[in-house]
């Protein structure tokens, strides 16, 4: 089970929480990756923690003020990204055009989508993981393995019936060992989260009781 904590741009100390999911990683044996703002990639990837960006930009290198390289997140020691998070949302062209530039500068992808029917479109890209996460759950309390476990075995099966070497995670409202466990059981290889380790007060104590439930 991957767990990737997505700092977003909480006002938490990105080294506090790097530290501590490097820390319980070593301890436990768990794969836990951060993903914090662009700025603070290359200090982050310094603590060893595996070091994932929020996002990648669809294009190359050239006159794309503002864009986010996937080459220079690479460089800044990013190992992977997301791509079209709910809050990033991309035209499914430009998803594409992501996968693709992240795919040249060797790093791995995760597509997050609303809902199994885009899951599968995602899928189709080829990226290596697609995760469901349905907007009205981001960010509270009720994780989607809890409030509906059928997207998530939905979402499995739409990944699977388009390509099955796909792996499947699922986001929003993940916040307990228990609801990583409930993730497994409907068949999710992965975890995405933020606010439940981002705005914790004390990052460590989430991240060590997030990995009780493997």
């Amino acid at each position: 089970m991957f767990i990737l904590v997505n700092l977003k741009a909480y006002p938490c100390d990105p080294i506090e929480v790097a530290t501590a999911a490097r820390d319980v990683a070593e301890a436990s044996g768990a794969r836990i990756a951060v993903s914090p703002q662009a700025a603070d990639l290359a200090r982050v990837a310094d603590t060893g923690v595996e070091t994932w960006a929020q996002h990648v930009s669809p294009n190359d290198h050239g006159s794309h003020t503002g864009s986010t390289l996937a080459e220079a997140v690479a460089d800044n020691g990013a190992e992977g990204t997301l791509i079209n998070h709910s809050e990033n949302r991309l035209k499914l062209a430009d998803v594409d055009g992501s996968v693709r530039a992240a795919e040249r500068a060797d790093l791995e992808t995760i597509v997050c989508a609303n809902n199994p029917a885009q899951v599968g479109a995602a899928a189709a890209l080829g990226p290596d993981a697609v995760a469901v996460e349905p907007p009205e759950l981001i960010g509270g309390d009720v994780s989607v393995s809890t409030a509906d476990p059928g997207i998530v075995e939905d979402a499995v099966a739409a990944a699977a019936a388009v390509d099955p070497a796909v792996d499947v995670f699922c986001g929003a409202g993940v916040s307990t060992g228990e609801d990583v466990a409930a993730a497994g059981d409907l068949g999710a290889s992965g975890i995405l989260l933020a606010s439940g380790v981002a705005k914790a007060d004390d990052p460590r104590a989430a991240l060590e009781d997030l990995v009780s439930g493997l």
